[in-house]
């Protein structure tokens, strides 16, 4: 193995082992909270929270063995497997993606109306559409052989190999990547422009209430006033940064492999093996990315947490106190004789 091949297993395995633990930690605040799994954004980040275990467990290690023996790593059938998870699991992703902004979108540009518009009912309509949506794709692919071990990604995903269907398979490949990262990048940016023109209005109306009240206290101590304004700034700044990343993450995970599928339909261009990898992990990177994002950063998951290790520790501090007083109560006839 080349030095670079090394560099991306230990890159593979980085991502697998954080996807892992990161997932892992929200499945075990949604299990723990009643609150998290009361509100419906929880279901669209518990389906999330799935693929991304999923894609953990299946996917990428096949890729890791991919890199390390430069060839399919399985037998046919367990790659046609891999391989129709791996389609079905990235989509499935995106639009449970696109369907989080959808939900924060009605939460802040409709809050009235939002818990008659978004109920667990509507929720699941719109994760069993995500479902379909997303198996039907590689459902076609697998029935017209279009699935297999792609040795410039060196992982089990779409691949036509033969050369009288390419005609096909270009077509099959341009609406796919239409339908679901061309379509939830369209829906992200949408809903969250328009979260964030509404978080803007509001920031406008607080700013001049905020100033109003600043020129009426006279005798407020210049160090108040700063935090004041300096309040103002971090929250004109605050709603930006979310959506920046919301979107900035979609896209830098994302759209280099979608593109460099879309252009190695050419035949005129060569890529690079290195660079297919890369951008397979970047991929990847998104399940490495979205329990940050969209959960554990979260001042609500952190509270979980927290409870969480207390519980812990208090449970350790019970059985800690309970195996000394044992261990005392069988030295005290010792002494005693």
């Amino acid at each position: 193995m080349s030095i670079w091949e090394l560099l991306l297993a230990f890159v593979v395995v980085v991502l697998m082992l954080v996807a892992l633990l990161a997932n892992v930690l929200v499945l075990m605040c949604f299990l723990y909270s009643a609150d998290i799994r009361k509100q419906v954004p929880g279901l669209f980040i518990l389906n999330l929270t799935f693929c991304n275990l999923l894609m953990a467990v299946s996917s990428m290690p096949l890729t890791l063995a991919g890199i390390i023996y430069k060839s399919q790593p399985a037998g046919d059938q367990v790659c046609h497997v891999v391989g129709f998870l791996e389609t079905f699991l990235t989509t499935n992703s995106m639009l449970s993606m696109a369907a989080l902004s959808i939900d924060r979108w009605i939460a802040v540009v409709f809050p009235l109306s939002y818990h008659s518009k978004m109920r667990y009912r509507d929720a699941t309509l719109i994760l069993s559409y995500t479902w379909l949506h997303s198996a039907s794709f590689p459902i076609v692919a697998a029935s017209l052989s279009w699935v297999g071990f792609h040795h410039l990604y060196a992982s089990c995903t779409l691949y036509n190999k033969r050369p009288e269907e390419r005609t096909q398979f270009v077509i099959f490949t341009g609406v796919f990547h239409a339908l679901s990262f061309l379509l939830s990048l369209v829906i992200l940016c949408f809903t969250y422009l328009k979260v964030l023109k509404v978080a803007r209005f509001h920031c406008k109306r607080i700013d001049v209430i905020t100033m109003q009240t600043l020129v009426l206290l006279v005798d407020i101590h210049p160090s108040v006033r700063e935090r004041c304004l300096e309040e103002q700034r971090r929250r004109r700044q605050r709603a930006t940064k979310k959506i920046s990343t919301f979107i900035g993450t979609f896209i830098l995970c994302f759209a280099p492999y979608v593109i460099t599928r879309l252009v190695e339909l050419s035949s005129m261009v060569h890529i690079n093996s290195h660079w297919g990898i890369i951008s397979k992990c970047l991929a990847y990177s998104k399940a490495v990315s979205d329990p940050f994002v969209y959960s554990l950063l979260r001042h609500q998951y952190k509270k979980t947490w927290k409870d969480i290790i207390n519980k812990i520790l208090k449970r350790s501090s019970i059985n800690s106190s309970a195996l000394a007083g044992e261990s005392h109560n069988r030295n005290v006839p010792q002494l005693n004789e």
